[in-house]
Protein backbone atom coordinates (compact mmCIF):
# COMPACT_ATOMS: atom_id res chain seq x y z
CA UNK A 1 0.00 0.00 0.00
CA UNK A 2 1.30 3.46 -0.88
CA UNK A 3 2.46 5.62 2.06
CA UNK A 4 -0.27 8.24 1.51
CA UNK A 5 -3.00 5.60 1.55
CA UNK A 6 -1.51 4.09 4.71
CA UNK A 7 -1.59 7.52 6.39
CA UNK A 8 -5.23 8.14 5.38
CA UNK A 9 -6.27 4.69 6.55
CA UNK A 10 -4.55 5.22 9.89
CA UNK A 11 -6.17 8.64 10.30
CA UNK A 12 -9.62 7.21 9.58
CA UNK A 13 -9.00 4.37 12.03
CA UNK A 14 -8.01 6.67 14.87
CA UNK A 15 -10.82 9.09 14.09
CA UNK A 16 -13.39 6.31 14.21
CA UNK A 17 -11.98 5.14 17.56
CA UNK A 18 -12.10 8.58 19.19
CA UNK A 19 -14.76 8.73 21.86
CA UNK A 20 -17.33 11.48 21.86
CA UNK A 21 -17.91 11.46 25.61
CA UNK A 22 -18.54 15.14 26.29
CA UNK A 23 -22.00 14.42 27.65
CA UNK A 24 -20.72 12.15 30.39
CA UNK A 25 -18.52 15.01 31.60
CA UNK A 26 -20.54 18.16 30.93
CA UNK A 27 -23.84 16.62 32.01
CA UNK A 28 -22.47 15.43 35.35
CA UNK A 29 -24.39 17.18 38.18
CA UNK A 30 -21.18 17.21 40.20
CA UNK A 31 -19.68 19.54 37.59
CA UNK A 32 -22.47 22.04 38.14
CA UNK A 33 -21.88 21.89 41.90
CA UNK A 34 -18.16 22.44 41.31
CA UNK A 35 -19.03 25.42 39.10
CA UNK A 36 -21.12 26.96 41.89
CA UNK A 37 -18.24 26.31 44.27
CA UNK A 38 -15.89 28.12 41.89
CA UNK A 39 -18.11 31.20 41.98
CA UNK A 40 -18.28 30.80 45.75
CA UNK A 41 -14.50 31.06 45.93
CA UNK A 42 -14.47 34.16 43.73
CA UNK A 43 -17.10 35.78 45.96
CA UNK A 44 -15.03 34.96 49.03
CA UNK A 45 -11.86 36.30 47.47
CA UNK A 46 -13.47 39.62 46.60
CA UNK A 47 -14.78 40.36 50.11
CA UNK A 48 -18.44 40.71 49.22
CA UNK A 49 -20.87 40.95 52.11
CA UNK A 50 -23.37 38.10 52.57
CA UNK A 51 -26.27 40.19 51.28
CA UNK A 52 -24.47 41.22 48.10
CA UNK A 53 -23.30 37.63 47.63
CA UNK A 54 -26.89 36.43 47.78
CA UNK A 55 -27.70 38.69 44.83
CA UNK A 56 -24.85 37.25 42.81
CA UNK A 57 -25.89 33.66 43.47
CA UNK A 58 -29.56 34.30 42.80
CA UNK A 59 -29.14 35.81 39.34
CA UNK A 60 -26.49 33.27 38.32
CA UNK A 61 -28.57 30.26 39.33
CA UNK A 62 -31.70 31.68 37.68
CA UNK A 63 -29.73 32.06 34.44
CA UNK A 64 -28.67 28.41 34.52
CA UNK A 65 -32.19 27.32 35.38
CA UNK A 66 -33.72 29.28 32.51
CA UNK A 67 -31.45 27.46 30.05
CA UNK A 68 -32.57 24.10 31.43
CA UNK A 69 -36.23 25.15 31.40
CA UNK A 70 -35.89 26.11 27.73
CA UNK A 71 -34.17 22.86 26.83
CA UNK A 72 -36.53 20.61 28.79
CA UNK A 73 -39.94 22.33 28.66
CA UNK A 74 -41.74 19.07 29.40
CA UNK A 75 -40.04 18.94 32.81
CA UNK A 76 -39.42 22.54 33.86
CA UNK A 77 -41.22 25.83 33.54
CA UNK A 78 -39.61 29.23 32.96
CA UNK A 79 -39.59 31.72 35.82
CA UNK A 80 -40.51 34.52 33.41
CA UNK A 81 -43.77 35.96 34.66
CA UNK A 82 -43.20 34.39 38.08
CA UNK A 83 -40.29 36.41 39.48
CA UNK A 84 -40.84 40.11 40.04
CA UNK A 85 -39.81 42.08 36.96
CA UNK A 86 -38.72 39.08 34.91
CA UNK A 87 -40.97 39.33 31.88
CA UNK A 88 -39.11 37.50 29.11
CA UNK A 89 -36.01 35.36 28.66
CA UNK A 90 -34.31 34.64 25.35
CA UNK A 91 -35.69 31.55 23.62
CA UNK A 92 -33.46 29.01 21.87
CA UNK A 93 -33.39 29.24 18.06
CA UNK A 94 -35.38 26.53 16.33
CA UNK A 95 -33.68 23.81 14.29
CA UNK A 96 -30.31 24.32 15.98
CA UNK A 97 -28.58 21.69 18.07
CA UNK A 98 -27.81 23.02 21.54
CA UNK A 99 -26.26 21.23 24.47
CA UNK A 100 -28.37 22.76 27.21
CA UNK A 101 -26.29 21.48 30.10
CA UNK A 102 -23.16 23.08 28.66
CA UNK A 103 -25.10 26.26 27.98
CA UNK A 104 -26.43 26.27 31.56
CA UNK A 105 -22.90 26.09 32.95
CA UNK A 106 -21.81 29.00 30.77
CA UNK A 107 -24.88 31.12 31.54
CA UNK A 108 -24.26 30.63 35.26
CA UNK A 109 -20.66 31.78 34.91
CA UNK A 110 -21.44 34.71 32.64
CA UNK A 111 -24.04 36.13 34.99
CA UNK A 112 -22.10 35.19 38.11
CA UNK A 113 -19.10 37.21 37.03
CA UNK A 114 -21.10 40.11 35.62
CA UNK A 115 -23.56 40.86 38.42
CA UNK A 116 -21.02 42.32 40.83
CA UNK A 117 -17.60 41.49 39.41
CA UNK A 118 -15.44 42.96 36.67
CA UNK A 119 -16.03 41.22 33.36
CA UNK A 120 -13.74 38.25 32.88
CA UNK A 121 -13.48 37.13 36.51
CA UNK A 122 -14.47 33.60 35.52
CA UNK A 123 -13.04 33.58 31.99
CA UNK A 124 -10.37 31.07 32.98
CA UNK A 125 -13.13 28.72 34.08
CA UNK A 126 -15.39 29.14 31.05
CA UNK A 127 -12.33 28.62 28.84
CA UNK A 128 -11.73 25.32 30.60
CA UNK A 129 -15.34 24.28 29.96
CA UNK A 130 -14.92 25.15 26.28
CA UNK A 131 -11.75 23.07 26.11
CA UNK A 132 -13.57 20.11 27.65
CA UNK A 133 -16.28 20.37 25.01
CA UNK A 134 -13.70 20.47 22.22
CA UNK A 135 -11.42 17.73 23.52
CA UNK A 136 -14.27 15.36 24.29
CA UNK A 137 -15.94 15.52 20.92
CA UNK A 138 -18.77 18.03 20.99
CA UNK A 139 -19.37 19.08 17.35
CA UNK A 140 -18.11 22.58 16.63
CA UNK A 141 -21.52 23.81 15.50
CA UNK A 142 -23.11 22.52 18.70
CA UNK A 143 -20.44 24.32 20.73
CA UNK A 144 -21.04 27.62 18.97
CA UNK A 145 -24.84 27.24 19.18
CA UNK A 146 -24.68 26.43 22.89
CA UNK A 147 -22.33 29.30 23.66
CA UNK A 148 -24.47 31.75 21.70
CA UNK A 149 -27.61 30.69 23.56
CA UNK A 150 -25.87 30.91 26.94
CA UNK A 151 -24.83 34.46 26.04
CA UNK A 152 -28.40 35.36 25.03
CA UNK A 153 -29.91 34.04 28.28
CA UNK A 154 -27.21 35.75 30.33
CA UNK A 155 -28.04 39.04 28.59
CA UNK A 156 -31.73 38.60 29.48
CA UNK A 157 -30.97 37.97 33.14
CA UNK A 158 -28.48 40.81 33.33
CA UNK A 159 -31.01 43.24 31.84
CA UNK A 160 -33.49 42.12 34.51
CA UNK A 161 -30.92 42.45 37.31
CA UNK A 162 -30.12 46.04 36.43
CA UNK A 163 -33.61 47.15 37.43
CA UNK A 164 -33.53 45.79 40.99
CA UNK A 165 -32.35 49.10 42.52
CA UNK A 166 -28.90 47.76 43.39
CA UNK A 167 -26.97 50.51 41.61
CA UNK A 168 -29.06 53.21 43.27
CA UNK A 169 -28.28 51.84 46.72
CA UNK A 170 -24.54 52.09 45.98
CA UNK A 171 -24.75 55.87 46.34
CA UNK A 172 -27.34 55.99 49.13
CA UNK A 173 -26.63 57.74 52.43
CA UNK A 174 -24.62 55.94 55.09
CA UNK A 175 -26.18 54.74 58.34
CA UNK A 176 -26.24 57.49 60.98
CA UNK A 177 -24.55 56.41 64.19
CA UNK A 178 -26.53 57.40 67.28
CA UNK A 179 -25.13 56.10 70.56
CA UNK A 180 -28.39 56.11 72.47
CA UNK A 181 -29.40 53.29 74.86
CA UNK A 182 -30.25 50.08 73.03
CA UNK A 183 -29.31 51.38 69.59
CA UNK A 184 -26.71 49.71 67.35
CA UNK A 185 -23.20 51.11 67.22
CA UNK A 186 -20.05 49.62 65.64
CA UNK A 187 -18.39 46.80 67.60
CA UNK A 188 -14.80 45.68 68.14
CA UNK A 189 -12.34 44.85 66.77
CA UNK A 190 -13.30 46.11 63.32
CA UNK A 191 -15.67 48.91 64.35
CA UNK A 192 -16.99 48.71 60.80
CA UNK A 193 -19.72 50.81 59.22
CA UNK A 194 -23.21 49.36 59.08
CA UNK A 195 -23.43 46.92 56.16
CA UNK A 196 -26.06 47.60 53.49
CA UNK A 197 -28.51 49.81 55.42
CA UNK A 198 -30.59 50.25 52.24
CA UNK A 199 -30.91 46.56 51.29
CA UNK A 200 -34.62 46.69 52.06
CA UNK A 201 -34.95 48.86 48.94
CA UNK A 202 -33.76 46.04 46.66
CA UNK A 203 -36.49 44.51 44.49
CA UNK A 204 -37.66 41.19 45.88
CA UNK A 205 -38.01 38.12 43.67
CA UNK A 206 -41.04 36.33 45.11
CA UNK A 207 -42.23 38.44 48.04
CA UNK A 208 -44.55 41.26 47.01
CA UNK A 209 -42.27 43.73 48.80
CA UNK A 210 -39.69 43.90 51.56
CA UNK A 211 -42.28 44.39 54.30
CA UNK A 212 -44.71 41.67 53.28
CA UNK A 213 -43.76 39.64 56.35
CA UNK A 214 -43.18 42.21 59.07
CA UNK A 215 -41.66 40.84 62.26
CA UNK A 216 -42.94 41.87 65.71
CA UNK A 217 -41.07 44.47 67.71
CA UNK A 218 -38.13 43.15 69.76
CA UNK A 219 -38.25 43.29 73.58
CA UNK A 220 -38.05 46.88 74.83
CA UNK A 221 -34.59 47.92 75.95
CA UNK A 222 -34.43 47.72 79.74
CA UNK A 223 -31.36 46.80 81.78
CA UNK A 224 -32.56 48.18 85.10
CA UNK A 225 -35.52 45.89 85.71
CA UNK A 226 -34.19 42.38 86.33
CA UNK A 227 -37.65 40.98 85.59
CA UNK A 228 -37.86 42.54 82.14
CA UNK A 229 -37.72 40.37 79.05
CA UNK A 230 -34.75 42.34 77.74
CA UNK A 231 -32.65 41.97 80.88
CA UNK A 232 -33.38 38.25 80.98
CA UNK A 233 -32.27 37.91 77.34
CA UNK A 234 -29.04 39.73 78.14
CA UNK A 235 -28.19 37.55 81.12
CA UNK A 236 -29.20 34.38 79.26
CA UNK A 237 -26.70 34.95 76.45
CA UNK A 238 -23.96 36.09 78.82
CA UNK A 239 -24.35 32.99 80.93
CA UNK A 240 -24.44 30.70 77.88
CA UNK A 241 -21.25 32.12 76.36
CA UNK A 242 -19.47 32.03 79.72
CA UNK A 243 -20.14 28.30 80.06
CA UNK A 244 -19.96 26.91 76.51
CA UNK A 245 -19.46 23.18 76.12
CA UNK A 246 -17.10 21.83 73.45
CA UNK A 247 -20.04 20.90 71.19
CA UNK A 248 -21.72 24.27 71.62
CA UNK A 249 -18.49 26.04 70.66
CA UNK A 250 -18.08 23.77 67.64
CA UNK A 251 -21.69 24.46 66.64
CA UNK A 252 -21.09 28.21 66.79
CA UNK A 253 -17.82 27.95 64.85
CA UNK A 254 -19.38 25.69 62.22
CA UNK A 255 -22.12 28.22 61.44
CA UNK A 256 -19.93 31.30 61.90
CA UNK A 257 -19.56 31.89 58.14
CA UNK A 258 -17.81 35.20 58.71
CA UNK A 259 -16.52 36.17 55.24
CA UNK A 260 -13.87 38.48 56.68
CA UNK A 261 -12.83 37.95 60.30
CA UNK A 262 -10.36 40.55 61.53
CA UNK A 263 -7.64 38.99 63.70
CA UNK A 264 -5.68 41.30 66.00
CA UNK A 265 -2.50 40.17 67.76
CA UNK A 266 -0.61 43.06 69.29
CA UNK A 267 0.17 45.43 66.43
CA UNK A 268 -0.47 42.74 63.80
CA UNK A 269 -3.84 42.60 62.04
CA UNK A 270 -4.91 40.15 59.35
CA UNK A 271 -8.14 38.86 57.85
CA UNK A 272 -9.23 35.24 57.52
CA UNK A 273 -11.88 34.41 54.95
CA UNK A 274 -14.63 31.80 54.78
CA UNK A 275 -17.76 31.30 52.76
CA UNK A 276 -20.54 33.60 53.89
CA UNK A 277 -23.96 32.23 55.00
CA UNK A 278 -25.45 32.02 51.47
CA UNK A 279 -22.29 30.36 50.20
CA UNK A 280 -22.52 27.81 52.99
CA UNK A 281 -26.09 26.96 52.08
CA UNK A 282 -25.25 26.60 48.39
CA UNK A 283 -22.58 24.11 49.44
CA UNK A 284 -25.27 22.26 51.39
CA UNK A 285 -27.41 22.27 48.24
CA UNK A 286 -24.68 20.45 46.33
CA UNK A 287 -24.25 17.93 49.14
CA UNK A 288 -27.99 17.34 49.29
CA UNK A 289 -28.32 16.95 45.53
CA UNK A 290 -25.60 14.32 45.54
CA UNK A 291 -27.19 12.57 48.51
CA UNK A 292 -30.48 12.04 46.63
CA UNK A 293 -28.72 11.24 43.32
CA UNK A 294 -30.27 14.23 41.58
CA UNK A 295 -29.50 14.48 37.88
CA UNK A 296 -28.03 17.62 36.29
CA UNK A 297 -31.37 19.33 35.69
CA UNK A 298 -32.76 18.65 39.16
CA UNK A 299 -29.52 19.90 40.68
CA UNK A 300 -29.78 23.18 38.73
CA UNK A 301 -33.40 23.47 39.84
CA UNK A 302 -32.51 22.93 43.52
CA UNK A 303 -29.78 25.56 43.42
CA UNK A 304 -32.07 28.13 41.79
CA UNK A 305 -34.94 27.63 44.22
CA UNK A 306 -32.59 27.80 47.21
CA UNK A 307 -30.77 30.91 45.96
CA UNK A 308 -34.06 32.71 45.33
CA UNK A 309 -35.19 31.92 48.89
CA UNK A 310 -31.86 33.18 50.25
CA UNK A 311 -32.17 36.40 48.27
CA UNK A 312 -35.65 37.26 49.53
CA UNK A 313 -34.83 36.17 53.09
CA UNK A 314 -31.93 38.61 53.26
CA UNK A 315 -34.20 41.44 52.15
CA UNK A 316 -36.79 40.46 54.76
CA UNK A 317 -34.23 40.34 57.57
CA UNK A 318 -32.30 43.46 56.54
CA UNK A 319 -35.54 45.44 56.40
CA UNK A 320 -36.17 44.53 60.03
CA UNK A 321 -32.57 45.25 61.05
CA UNK A 322 -32.71 48.83 59.87
CA UNK A 323 -36.24 49.35 61.13
CA UNK A 324 -35.33 48.62 64.76
CA UNK A 325 -31.54 49.26 64.76
CA UNK A 326 -31.00 47.26 67.94
CA UNK A 327 -27.69 46.97 69.78
CA UNK A 328 -25.63 43.80 69.82
CA UNK A 329 -25.24 41.78 73.05
CA UNK A 330 -21.57 42.74 73.15
CA UNK A 331 -22.41 46.45 73.25
CA UNK A 332 -25.02 46.12 75.99
CA UNK A 333 -23.05 43.76 78.21
CA UNK A 334 -19.85 45.81 77.90
CA UNK A 335 -21.61 49.05 78.79
CA UNK A 336 -23.90 47.92 81.59
CA UNK A 337 -22.67 44.63 83.01
CA UNK A 338 -19.11 43.54 82.19
CA UNK A 339 -16.70 45.77 80.27
CA UNK A 340 -14.35 42.86 79.55
CA UNK A 341 -16.93 40.44 78.16
CA UNK A 342 -16.50 39.18 74.60
CA UNK A 343 -18.73 36.94 72.49
CA UNK A 344 -17.42 33.61 71.24
CA UNK A 345 -17.72 34.80 67.63
CA UNK A 346 -16.74 38.15 66.19
CA UNK A 347 -19.77 40.43 66.05
CA UNK A 348 -20.66 41.37 62.44
CA UNK A 349 -21.20 45.06 61.57
CA UNK A 350 -24.95 45.51 61.44
CA UNK A 351 -27.90 45.68 63.86
CA UNK A 352 -28.86 42.65 65.95
CA UNK A 353 -32.59 42.16 65.32
CA UNK A 354 -33.41 40.13 63.32
CA UNK A 355 -30.78 37.43 62.89
CA UNK A 356 -29.88 37.28 59.21
CA UNK A 357 -28.28 33.82 59.35
CA UNK A 358 -31.26 32.30 61.20
CA UNK A 359 -33.65 33.87 58.70
CA UNK A 360 -31.86 32.77 55.55
CA UNK A 361 -31.06 29.32 56.94
CA UNK A 362 -34.71 28.60 57.65
CA UNK A 363 -35.69 29.93 54.21
CA UNK A 364 -33.05 27.81 52.47
CA UNK A 365 -34.11 24.72 54.40
CA UNK A 366 -37.72 25.12 53.25
CA UNK A 367 -36.67 25.62 49.63
CA UNK A 368 -34.31 22.64 49.72
CA UNK A 369 -36.93 20.45 51.35
CA UNK A 370 -39.32 21.41 48.57
CA UNK A 371 -36.73 20.67 45.87
CA UNK A 372 -35.00 17.55 47.18
CA UNK A 373 -37.37 16.08 49.76
CA UNK A 374 -37.90 15.95 53.49
CA UNK A 375 -35.70 14.01 55.92
CA UNK A 376 -32.67 14.00 53.63
CA UNK A 377 -29.94 12.95 56.07
CA UNK A 378 -26.51 14.30 55.18
CA UNK A 379 -23.11 15.22 56.55
CA UNK A 380 -22.11 18.82 55.92
CA UNK A 381 -18.46 18.70 54.87
CA UNK A 382 -18.37 22.23 53.47
CA UNK A 383 -16.34 23.67 56.35
CA UNK A 384 -13.49 21.18 56.12
CA UNK A 385 -11.55 23.44 53.78
CA UNK A 386 -11.54 26.02 56.56
CA UNK A 387 -10.30 23.57 59.17
CA UNK A 388 -13.67 23.02 60.87
CA UNK A 389 -14.92 19.47 61.48
CA UNK A 390 -18.12 18.35 59.76
CA UNK A 391 -21.54 18.01 61.36
CA UNK A 392 -24.36 15.65 60.42
CA UNK A 393 -28.09 16.32 60.20
CA UNK A 394 -31.26 14.33 59.75
CA UNK A 395 -32.76 16.95 57.45
CA UNK A 396 -32.26 20.46 56.05
CA UNK A 397 -34.73 21.77 58.61
CA UNK A 398 -32.75 20.16 61.42
CA UNK A 399 -29.68 22.07 60.22
CA UNK A 400 -31.61 25.36 60.20
CA UNK A 401 -32.91 24.66 63.69
CA UNK A 402 -29.37 24.05 64.93
CA UNK A 403 -28.36 27.38 63.42
CA UNK A 404 -30.78 29.05 65.85
CA UNK A 405 -28.65 27.85 68.74
CA UNK A 406 -25.36 28.40 66.92
CA UNK A 407 -25.89 32.16 66.61
CA UNK A 408 -26.95 32.32 70.26
CA UNK A 409 -23.95 30.31 71.48
CA UNK A 410 -21.75 32.51 69.34
CA UNK A 411 -22.85 35.41 71.53
CA UNK A 412 -23.91 37.64 68.67
CA UNK A 413 -27.72 37.30 68.79
CA UNK A 414 -30.22 37.21 71.60
CA UNK A 415 -32.21 33.99 71.80
CA UNK A 416 -35.52 35.71 71.11
CA UNK A 417 -34.09 37.16 67.91
CA UNK A 418 -32.97 33.72 66.73
CA UNK A 419 -36.38 32.17 67.39
CA UNK A 420 -38.32 34.95 65.65
CA UNK A 421 -35.92 34.95 62.71
CA UNK A 422 -36.19 31.22 62.18
CA UNK A 423 -39.98 31.49 62.12
CA UNK A 424 -40.06 34.27 59.55
CA UNK A 425 -37.36 32.60 57.48
CA UNK A 426 -39.62 29.57 57.21
CA UNK A 427 -42.42 31.82 56.00
CA UNK A 428 -40.21 33.30 53.29
CA UNK A 429 -38.89 29.90 52.20
CA UNK A 430 -42.36 28.42 52.19
CA UNK A 431 -43.65 31.26 50.01
CA UNK A 432 -40.93 30.48 47.45
CA UNK A 433 -41.80 26.79 47.52
CA UNK A 434 -45.51 27.45 47.08
CA UNK A 435 -45.61 30.42 44.71
CA UNK A 436 -43.00 29.27 42.18
CA UNK A 437 -44.18 26.63 39.74
CA UNK A 438 -40.90 25.29 38.40
CA UNK A 439 -41.45 21.59 37.77
CA UNK A 440 -44.08 20.36 35.37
Amino acid sequence: MKPLLIFIAAALFFTSCKKSDYKSILHDPALYSRTVHELNRVVMGNNFSPVVASRNYAYATVAAYEVIAAGYPQQYRSLAGQLNGLKTVAKPPTNLTIDYEYAALLAFCKVGEAVTFPEGSLKYYTDSLHNIAVKHGMPSTEISNSEAYAKAVAASIMAWSKKDNYLKTRSATKFAINDSPGRWIPTPPLYGEAVEPHWGEIRTMVMHNAKEYSVPQPPQFNVTDKNSKYYQEVMYIKGAVDSLTHDQAHMADFWDDNPGKLNVTGHVMFVTKKFSPPGHWLSITGIGAKQVNADFNKTVYAYAKTAIALFDAFIESWTAKYTYNTARPETVINKYIDAGWRPHLQTPPFPEYTCGHCTISAAAAEALTSALGDNVAYTDTSELEFGIKSRSYKSFRAAANENVWARFYGGIHFHNSCIVSNHYGKIVGDSVAIKLVMKR
